[in-house]
């Protein structure tokens, strides 16, 4: 069933957003709650300019993303934490620090949520993140040593 966002559901849309969701999310949560309409040819035209802005909105959100992902290609981040002897750390380096240490070291402000890890950074040395954003997947060293 295809249906107009009234207002942000979070995981599923923005307001104005025309989406296609299930029947029975649709008839048993959006709709009974006013939190969507379903976008008939009449509901299309009365809220087509805010149908309109909201399309443009997420093309110049894409637009960021892409654009960001592009500024990260090849990019180093390096750390240096308390790490034991045989060099594990004490805490794992999380992609909300990768996050920052771009935003620090680089300049570049990116969302957490674009950032994976595959494998979990537990050690020095240096491993791979992956930023997916834009429908493209760059990677970005991190660097992690431990302290003197």
């Amino acid at each position: 069933m295809e249906v107009l966002l009234l207002e942000d559901v979070t995981g599923i849309g923005k307001k104005n957003d025309l989406l296609v969701v299930g029947d029975g999310f649709a008839l048993n949560f959006l709709l009974p709650q006013r939190k969507a309409l379903v976008a008939t040819p009449t509901v299309r035209r009365r809220y087509a300019e805010q149908i309109r802005k909201r399309a443009e909105e997420k093309e110049r959100e894409k637009q960021s993303q892409t654009d960001a992902a592009a500024a990260v290609a090849g990019k180093t981040v390096t750390f240096t934490k308390k790490a034991t002897k045989t060099g594990k750390l004490y805490a794992a380096v999380s992609e909300e620090q990768i996050v920052q240490a771009l935003k620090d070291q680089h300049g570049l402000s990116i969302d957490a949520s674009l950032v994976t890890i595959p494998n979990p950074i537990k050690a020095t040395g240096t491993f791979t993140a992956l930023v997916q954003a834009g429908g493209t997947q760059q990677s970005v060293s991190v660097v992690v040593t431990s302290e003197a």
